[in-house]
């Protein structure tokens, strides 16, 4: 005895499968999570670059500013002039309690930066990077580093 509703339903069943209208909205609806997570992961790689290199820039530019012309570094001058020197150099919205200046160290007028960011990559918001960025100039002999 053959079911009715059973051979209805095989039938059914193969026309659906046969059916490609649909194929291209069900592919891409599962390669879409992974083709957003790796373009906002371009995008704040990017970024981070970006304020690496930022980094490497305001150090470079408030220590050599520290060896070389002290007065120019800031409106008080000393540590907190050279840092608030070196931020406003950044281009990247980089607080000054960022940057570290260290007038006593061995190869001269020394401005570290250590800078955390968090990446805000689509379904994983515990990632964060922490950069660093380090200069060193030595100040000409008649001139000492500003203190």
């Amino acid at each position: 005895m053959r079911h009715p509703l059973l051979h209805q339903l095989r039938r059914r069943l193969g026309a659906v499968v046969k059916d490609r209208r649909a194929a291209a909205a069900v592919e891409l609806a599962l390669a879409m999570p992974a083709i957003c997570l790796f373009m906002f992961g371009i995008i704040e790689v990017g970024y981070a670059l970006w304020v690496q290199n930022a980094l490497d820039f305001s150090v470079a530019s408030a220590s050599r500013c520290a060896s070389l012309n002290s007065a120019a570094c800031g409106p008080s001058g000393g540590n907190s002039g050279v840092t608030t020197y070196a931020a406003s150099q950044s281009g990247a919205y980089v607080d000054s309690s960022a940057f570290t200046y260290n007038n006593a160290a061995a190869c001269g007028c020394q401005v570290t930066a250590t800078y955390t960011i968090a990446l805000d990559i689509p379904w994983d918001n515990a990632l964060s990077v922490t950069l660093g960025s380090s200069a060193c100039y030595a100040p000409p002999p008649t001139k000492a580093c500003a203190s």
